[in-house]
Formats: C-alpha cells, sequence, structure tokens
C-alpha cells in the first residue's frame, strides 16, 4: 500500500533539526492535534522541545492524517493517545480509528493499523512488548503486540473503554470506561480482570501510585477527585475543590478532567477547566489536603503529567509549570510562534544517540516501594 494513503504519514522532508538526536538530552515529545482536531494549536504532527534549554523547539516530525481510501478529505484525525518505549525504540500514537509505530531514532513510520471498534488512550508495558488499546468508547480493550501491531487477546468489560495506565512494574494495567465507576485491574501475564474498584461516579482520567496500591480518579460532576485502595478494592475518599464555582467547560463534559501525582508522590495536581486553573494538594497527608491553585492559565486544561525527575508540570494548555515555585515558566509554542496545546505528550530521554527512558502521558507516581 501506498505511504500517501496510511491515516499516518511520517515524512522527514521539512523537519527542523536532524533525524538523530546527538549527545544527552530530555526530550518532549508532543502529539498534534492532541486536543480533538483543533490545528490551531500546533496543527499536524510530532513537535519535539528540549525540556533543559527552555522547552526550544527543536524540530516538527510532520504527520498526515488523511487516507486516501476514505476520502482524502485532508481533515486531521484526532490522536487519542501517545506511549512509547525506550527499551524498543518505539514512539506510538494513537488516533480515532488507527495505531501508528515510529521508530524513535530514524524517525520513519514502522506500521500503522486500523483497529475493530476504533481507538482510543492507551499504554504499554515497561519492556514494549503489549499495549493495552482501548476501542472508541465501546466494550472492548485490545491487547497488541508492541512489535507487529496484532492483536494477541481481547479484554470486554463492556464499560464504554477509554483510558488506560500501566503500572510502573508492569505487572497490572488500569482500564476506566466512560460508562462504568469501576476501575478494573488487569494482570499483564493473563490478560485477565483481577480486581474492581467502585467509585462513586463514571471514571474519567486517573493515575495510580508506583507501587500501584492507591488510585486517584476524575469521575462525572466533581471538581475534584476520589481515591480508592488498589490492595483492597475499596473506596477510600472524595475530595472536593475547595472555594471554587463549577461552571461550564470547554470539552470533555465534566469539572476536572484530568489529575497527576508529583514523581516523588507528595503532590496531587487536578485540573479545573471552568476556572482554567490546576489545584495542588498535599498527598503525605490522606485524604490529600488542598494547597494552593496556580491560575489562569492560557486555556481551560484537560490533563496534566511532569517530567520523569519531576521539574516541570505540563498541563494540556501548553503551560510549562515549575512545581516548586508553582510560577510559569514558559508556555510551548511551534516554529510560527503560535500557542501549542495537547493532551498527548511524552518525554523520551537520550543519551548516545540512543532513547534510555521514558516517561509517561499520564501523571503517575514514581515512588516504588
Amino acid at each position: 500500500m501506498a505511504i500517501r494513503s496510511l491515516l499516518l504519514v511520517v515524512l522527514l522532508a521539512g523537519c527542523s533539526g536532524p533525524s538523530t538526536v546527538d549527545g544527552d538530552r530530555r526530550l518532549l515529545y508532543v502529539a498534534s492535534p492532541g486536543i480533538r482536531n483543533y490545528l490551531e494549536w500546533g496543527g499536524a504532527g510530532i513537535l519535539v522541545y528540549d525540556i533543559d534549554r527552555g522547552h526550544r523547539l527543536v524540530k516538527r516530525i510532520p504527520v498526515s492524517y488523511v487516507d486516501a481510501q476514505d476520502g482524502d478529505d485532508k481533515a486531521p484525525e484526532n490522536v487519542k493517545g501517545i506511549c512509547a518505549s525506550a527499551r524498543t525504540g518505539r514512539l506510538y500514537v494513537s488516533t480515532l480509528t488507527r495505531l501508528a509505530a515510529i521508530n524513535l531514532a530514524s524517525e520513519k513510520l514502522l506500521w500503522v493499523k486500523r483497529y475493530p471498534g476504533g481507538c482510543d488512550r492507551m499504554s504499554i508495558t515497561p519492556d514494549g512488548s503489549k499495549i493495552y488499546l482501548p476501542t472508541l468508547e465501546k466494550d472492548d480493550w485490545h491487547v497488541v503486540d508492541g512489535k507487529t501491531g496484532d492483536v494477541i487477546a481481547t479484554i470486554s468489560p463492556k464499560s464504554g473503554s477509554h483510558n488506560t495506565v500501566m503500572a510502573l512494574d508492569g505487572s497490572k494495567v488500569f482500564l476506566a470506561g466512560l460508562r462504568s465507576p469501576l476501575l478494573r485491574v488487569v494482570d499483564t501475564k493473563t490478560d485477565r480482570v483481577v480486581k474492581e474498584i467502585p467509585f462513586s461516579a463514571p471514571v474519567r482520567p486517573f493515575t495510580v501510585n508506583g507501587s500501584a496500591t492507591l488510585a486517584y480518579v476524575n469521575v462525572n460532576g466533581l471538581l475534584g477527585f476520589e481515591v480508592g485502595d488498589i490492595a483492597t478494592g475499596k473506596f477510600l475518599h472524595r475530595v472536593e475543590v475547595p472555594g471554587y464555582k463549577e461552571g461550564p467547560v470547554k470539552r470533555h463534559g465534566c469539572p476536572a478532567h484530568g489529575v497527576g501525582l508529583t514523581p516523588d508522590e507528595k503532590e496531587v495536581w487536578v485540573v479545573d477547566g471552568f476556572n482554567k486553573a490546576v489545584h495542588v494538594y498535599d498527598n503525605t497527608a490522606m485524604p490529600p489536603k488542598y494547597v494552593q491553585t496556580i491560575a489562569p492559565l492560557i486555556d481551560d486544561p484537560g490533563w496534566v503529567t511532569f517530567t520523569l525527575k519531576g521539574d516541570f508540570a505540563y498541563p494540556s494548555t501548553g503551560d510549562v509549570v515549575d512545581p516548586v515555585t508553582k510560577k510559569i515558566v514558559a508556555r510551548l509554542k511551534d516554529e510560527q510562534g503560535r500557542d501549542v496545546q495537547s493532551e498527548k505528550v511524552i518525554e523520551i530521554d537520550w543519551a548516545g544517540g540512543a532513547p534510555v527512558r521514558n516517561g509517561d502521558q499520564f501523571g503517575i507516581g514514581r515512588v516504588a516501594k
């Protein structure tokens, strides 16, 4: 099949900067359009930023979200998720209908495949062998071979499959659907659901701590988050943001759509679309205690994640926040100087021209006990 007829085409012509990475660098990969199919916030492509050089744009890996067989109307297809495996040297991007694998060193497309039921926000095992790929708000998660893209198993909670988070050690993966208040825990050895944790309403974005014992979840109708005990399967706490009114949000339909742990797990950050804010909580107490609010952000946030060592936080608005001072220290820009916004970002660290570490699109805790 001709490359131009694929949904996702990576074209090296027109990239700014070399196709390989020299030296030791921390790079932020930002998939766009990373908020619906809006091209005004970074166009279409994967934008790469140098974290340690003021988040300077290094290059754009151009991506075309068109399919000649589907009419080739030139409209971009929403990016739904991003994940990577430094061990295998691959970056993965999902859209509404497909999943693509890209070689990080060469930036060449390895494969792109359609999946029955579409695609949503996936997660990958640390060794890069398995990708847990939700269908688009339907019944199933496909377990995909990270090397070939083939489906090797199917998990069917029939929950409106949506968000997927991998435990830090890869032993468990967590599945949340738009139509269910249950967070499901899957054993990655057997690909079977081994536990269900109940919350008060359908689970939206969520995260887990490094030891995979606690889950922090957004739910419909709550400006705040809830906490569940993964070990016992019990609901623990409901935490509401104090002193802020709820109001209409641009996207996602819930007051708080984004929650993350700082890598040291000392803080929980939860976004607030109506108030264009991120609320910070002290996670050394249980339930976590409100500390302060970072506002105003440039737009309604719908996500938040962090660098591996926790020196920067990334709301989906493109604001770059210092977690110590709680100040906005930069904003992501494209090569035309436009603000870039995306809910699909991931850190990849390089040494000696090879990827050596990768972060996660979710703000997961990184304290392994």
